[in-house]
Order: C-alpha cells, then sequence, then structure tokens
C-alpha cells in the first residue's frame, strides 16, 4: 500500500526522498508528495500518477531542505487528485500516513465544530489538522502528535514534520509496518528496508502501539503505554541488485527468469547437500501430534496454499483446511486440539492475514509463518518461521515469490509424510532427487517464451479467457487467471475442470480462449474430456501440457505449449512458468503497466 519515507540528513532531503520512494513504487501508487523544512519553513510539493511527474515538479519549483517526509499514496478515502495527495498539513504541521482512520468522521465533527475548513476528502487531512489544533492550543510538537495518535482508532503508520523544527520527526504504528534507519548523525524512516537499504543496514521495527521521536541524535522510542521501549535493532543486508530491473524491460519479465535460482536456493537451505533430511529452523513440528492443519493466506498466497492442500493431505495424510483470511477470523472458527496454523504471505505484513494469526494466537497448538521478509510482523509473531529466501520482489503481480512458497510448502508436506511414516524414506528421497532436479526443467520451460509470447498477442484481443484445471491444476488454473486480469485487464476465471459443465460452459464460444493446464498424470484422460466439451463448442482450446499430451489431445487444440516433464508433485510449480509468461506477454501486448497495473498494491496492509 502507501509508502512512507523520511529523512534527517546532512544533505539536500529531496532528492534522497524521491530516490527512496522510487524503491517503494512496487507497493502500488496513484500520487506521491513530499514535504521539507528549511530554514525553519515547511513546504511540500506533490503530484498525481507517476514519480517522475514529482521530479519533474521539483525542477520547476526545488524544494530546499535537509528534513523532509515523503509518500506514494494508493487511493482510499477521496479520488487520486493532487489535493487529496499527501503530505497533508495544516498551517505549521504535515503529515503522511499508510492505513484508514476509521474515527476520521467522529473527529471531523469535532474539528467542524470549532470552526476548521477542510480542502480534501481524505481521512488523513483529519490527523494534520487534529495536530494543528493542539500546537494552536499551545501544545509542543511532540506532545501534539502524540495527543493526536492517541484519538485516532484504526490502522495507521504516521510521520510528522513540524514547521520551525529541522531536527525533529515524530512516527506512530498502529498496524502497517514502519521502521527507523540509523545512519551516522543522520536518522531515516520507512514502511520498509527495501527505502531504506542504499543509505544504512541499521534497522529498527515499530511494534504495534510505538511511537518514537526522531532526531539526528537517534531514536526515543515508547509503547502504546508510554513506557521506554528498547526495539532491537537488527543489521539487514538487503542486495541492492535484486532491485534493479538488470537489463529487462519489466521488474515481472526478470522476476519470472528468477524462478530457477530462487527454488534451488529454498532447497538448499532446507536440504542439506547430500541429504535426504528436511532440516526445518528452530525445533520444527512434530507432525507425529499434528491432527489437522489450517492454512490461510490471501491472493496469490492463498492459491499456493490450496496447491499445498493436495499435497498435505495425499502425502502425509494430514486433513487441512483453507481459508482466505479475510473470512477466516470472521466466521471464528473453532480450532481443536492438534491443530497447527499456517499463514503464507509474501511482505509478512498483510493486514488480514496479520488479523488471522493473531485470532490463531492462544487457540491452535502452533502458529507457523511461510514468509519472505523474516523481519515481518507475521514473521515475529510465529512460534515457527520458514522464509522463502525469494528475494526482493518488486513486480506487483506475485511469480516468483508463488514458485517459492510452493517450494517451501511441498518441503513441509514431505517432513510431514516422513514423520508420520506415510512415505517410506526411499519414497521421501526419490521425491527430494527429483525436487532437486526442477530449477533445471524450470529453465527449459523458460525457453519456451516464445510460443507462450504467440499465444499471448492472440489472447490480447480477448474480452474473457478461462482457465481449467484438476487436482493441483485447479489451483494453478485460479492463479493464472488471477495473473492475466491483474496486469491484463482481462476478465479471467479459473474453474476445476470438472466444473465446467455446471454454468462456465455456457459462456463458450468462438471468441473465449480457454487454457487447459493438463500434465499427463492419471487426471489427464478426464481433463480432456473437458478440453473436448470446449471444442465443440467452438472454444479456443490453448493446452498446457507436455508432448504426449498434447499429442493425444489432436487436432481440436488452438495452440499449445509443450512442456517439459516432471514428476506429478512438482507440476504446480513448472507449470507456474508458462500461467505467468501467459499474463507477462499478454499485458505488454495491451501496453498496459505491468509492474504496478492500476488499483493494485504489493503489500495490502490495511483491511
Amino acid at each position: 500500500m502507501c509508502g512512507i519515507i523520511g529523512v534527517l540528513g546532512d544533505h539536500e532531503a529531496a532528492p534522497v526522498l524521491v530516490e527512496a520512494l522510487k524503491r517503494l513504487e512496487y507497493r502500488g501508487y496513484d500520487s506521491a508528495g513530499i514535504a521539507t523544512v528549511n530554514h525553519g519553513h515547511l513546504d511540500r510539493r506533490r503530484a498525481v500518477g507517476k514519480l517522475v511527474n514529482l521530479s519533474d515538479k521539483l525542477v520547476h519549483e526545488p524544494l530546499a531542505g535537509k528534513a523532509g517526509i515523503g509518500h506514494t499514496r494508493w487511493a482510499t478515502h477521496g479520488a487520486p487528485t493532487e489535493v487529496n495527495a499527501h503530505p497533508h498539513r495544516g498551517r505549521t504541521v504535515a503529515v503522511v500516513h499508510n492505513g484508514i482512520i476509521e474515527n476520521y468522521r467522529e473527529l471531523k465533527e469535532e474539528l467542524a465544530a470549532l470552526g476548521t475548513e477542510f480542502v480534501t476528502q481524505t481521512d488523513t487531512e483529519i490527523v494534520a489538522l487534529l495536530a494543528q489544533r493542539y500546537v494552536d492550543e499551545g501544545a509542543e510538537p511532540v506532545d501534539a502528535a502524540f495527543r493526536t495518535v492517541d484519538r485516532l482508532k484504526g490502522a495507521f503508520a504516521l510521520a510528522f514534520l513540524f514547521d520551525g523544527y529541522e531536527d525533529l520527526i515524530v512516527i506512530a504504528r498502529m498496524g502497517p509496518p514502519l521502521a527507523i534507519g540509523h545512519g551516522d548523525g543522520e536518522m531515516y524512516i520507512g514502511s520498509d528496508a527495501v527505502a531504506l537499504a542504499p543509505l544504512t543496514d541499521r534497522i529498527t521495527y515499530l511494534e504495534d502501539g510505538d511511537r518514537a521521536v526522531i532526531t539526528r541524535a537517534g531514536a526515543e522510542i515508547r509503547d502504546a503505554k508510554g513506557a521506554l521501549a528498547n526495539r532491537e535493532m537488527r543489521q539487514v543486508r538487503l542486495d541492492a541488485t535484486r532491485v534493479d530491473k538488470a537489463g529487462y524491460r519489466h521488474f515481472m519479465a526478470k522476476e519470472i527468469d528468477e524462478q530457477p535460482t530462487v527454488v534451488a536456493e529454498v532447497i538448499s537451505h532446507y536440504v542439506p547437500s547430500g541429504s535426504d533430511e528436511i532440516i526445518l529452523p528452530d525445533d520444527g513440528i512434530d507432525f507425529t501430534k499434528v491432527n489437522r492443519l489450517v492454512l490461510s493466506a490471501c491472493g496469490t498466497a492463498f492459491n499456493a496454499c490450496m496447491t499445498a492442500k493436495y499435497w498435505f493431505e495425499k502425502l502425509a495424510r494430514i486433513p487441512v483446511e483453507i481459508d482466505i483470511a479475510s473470512e477466516f477470523r470472521y466466521r471464528e472458527p473453532p480450532l481443536v486440539p492438534g491443530t497447527v496454523s499456517v499463514f503464507v504471505s509474501q511482505s509478512g505484513e498483510t493486514a488480514d492475514t496479520l488479523a488471522a494469526l493473531r485470532y490463531c494466537a492462544d487457540k491452535a497448538d502452533r502458529i507457523v509463518a511461510v514468509v519472505n521478509v523474516p523481519e515481518s510482523s507475521i514473521a515475529r509473531e510465529s512460534g515457527l518461521v520458514l522464509p522463502i529466501h525469494a528475494g526482493t520482489e518488486i513486480g506487483v503481480a506475485s511469480t516468483k515469490a508463488f514458485t517459492a512458497q510452493l517450494t517451501v510448502l511441498y518441503l513441509l508436506a514431505l517432513k510431514a509424510a516422513a514423520d508420520r511414516k506415510a512415505l517410506s524414506g526411499e519414497q521421501v528421497a526419490d521425491r527430494l532427487s527429483a525436487l532437486r532436479g526442477l530449477p533445471a526443467v524450470m529453465n527449459a520451460a523458460l525457453d519456451l517464451g516464445d510460443a507462450v509470447q504467440r499465444i499471448a498477442i492472440a489472447v490480447s484481443e480477448a474480452r474473457d479467457v478461462l482457465f481449467l484445471g484438476r487436482g493441483t491444476m485447479y489451483p494453478l488454473a485460479l492463479e493464472g487467471a488471477l495473473k492475466l486480469k491483474e496486469i491484463s485487464y482481462i476478465h479471467a476465471e479459473g474453474y476445476a475442470a470438472g466444473e465446467l459443465k455446471h454454468g462456465p460452459i455456457a459462456l463458450i464460444d468462438s471468441n473465449v480462449p480457454v487454457v487447459v493446464l493438463a500434465p499427463g498424470d492419471d487426471l489427464f484422460d478426464k481433463t480432456m474430456s473437458n478440453l473436448q466439451e470446449v471444442v465443440a463448442r467452438g472454444g479456443k482450446a490453448v493446452l498446457i501440457s507436455d508432448e504426449t499430451g498434447i499429442a493425444q489431445a489432436g487436432s481440436g487444440v488452438w495452440m499449445s505449449v509443450p512442456m517439459p516433464k516432471v514428476h506429478g508433485d512438482l507440476t504446480p510449480i513448472l507449470y507456474a512458468v508458462p500461467a505467468q509468461q501467459l499474463a507477462y506477454h499478454t499485458a505488454v501486448a495491451k501496453g498496459t503497466d505491468v509492474d504496478q497495473p492500476r488499483n493494485l498494491a504489493k503489500s495490502v496492509t490495511v483491511e
């Protein structure tokens, strides 16, 4: 969601702020702005659209000062206009905000009764104007900021900058992440370590309820009760090259191509070289005592959980419940003894997933996090953290994080199967051997990009696309449809192939491409029956299968992608590659914004 950056430095703040905001573009945004204090004077610049628009404005209207805050906005309250862009301000205070202030209407009515005038449609303006009210009543800046925070309900990461104070930023967190960066005589704040990576590798993460006073001398952090809080400073090593395009046209293309390396890295982390034993961090999980797994996530991570359900139930014989995180906690599901709850999130900050975790915290026997950011809120609040080692993922549409999540979940399922003796040692070893060979097979699949591109050019002219799959290809059909609609804006739906005749078949005509994911497994013949139903109604069948499967399908197939063969368990990981490439090349053909699709955010930190 929205990105926040702040700096108290020795050099002009504006270039530093803009460069850091560029590193936060991946979170999704529709406007941007910065504010600085120069010779005691607070001023700001804002622009709608891409950061280049803000940069252009700063060329014509420079903003001096060595203290400043910046923001990329993803609109919630109020349209994406310059008036609604952050920073918001009163006369002597500027505020940037990530989150939603749930009681802003109540506060707005209170301020209106005092004669306050409003110029935006946002909830954040209320924060700035409330702080201004306290300043006008005689409060010092820190007191005014803290008193304001005490009045707020909802989710927020906030940074305050005050007129006349060139060595002060006040921040607060309740929900969305916020970090402090420590420099030498300089201090920084940011939504995540990515923004701060070029500035410092020494990071302190605020916890919920924390607020902090930042000066060049350091940070004083207080908890929700006002007591001094000693939060750990961590040294975060973030490879800056992982957030460069490295010659690719888009981050998404780069991240698709990185998947063999990422999967190999996951395998080497959890399975020591020369071993057939899966090693989990800390004390792991004793799966012999697990009666039930509950998996919860959102978006692409939820599709990874759906795939894992097949693995855990088939290989380890453990009953699995999966749920969309935004629905899970509101159902108030009972958790019986012997339940392990697993939460999957790329960022580790997904608000709905974090809320579901907190619901389970005192009810499940164990809380497990499958995350890409080990310092994230979900990781810090979990008993066992399983990093996916995908590296920084910039493209909003998740690719390498998805296959990394699948790989970690598959290894976890194999570990469960081994612990419970549901698979023999030889069966586990055979599967691990196949998994070690997967990166090479994924490289071969990446080489099929030209074939996928030809299909994508044709698909780009469609208004509706269906994806079909059986078994573990069903969640992948959902994921393929999600990817296509995310970045190409074509309406797409994924279905279990057997459900075709229960409704979706009514949509099929000569204008509807139907992507059929059908590796040559024991479900292939069933899936081919569904493909023939598509062909019989004039649908354009796109078959993604191995060469044997394509030959068996016959001449009714419109287009096809001949995939390399792989162990049946691993087809969801392998077949994710052409599904992602199809979405990517379709979006390129349509000319959409691949890395930053409209209305979407990389890290959804509000409900």
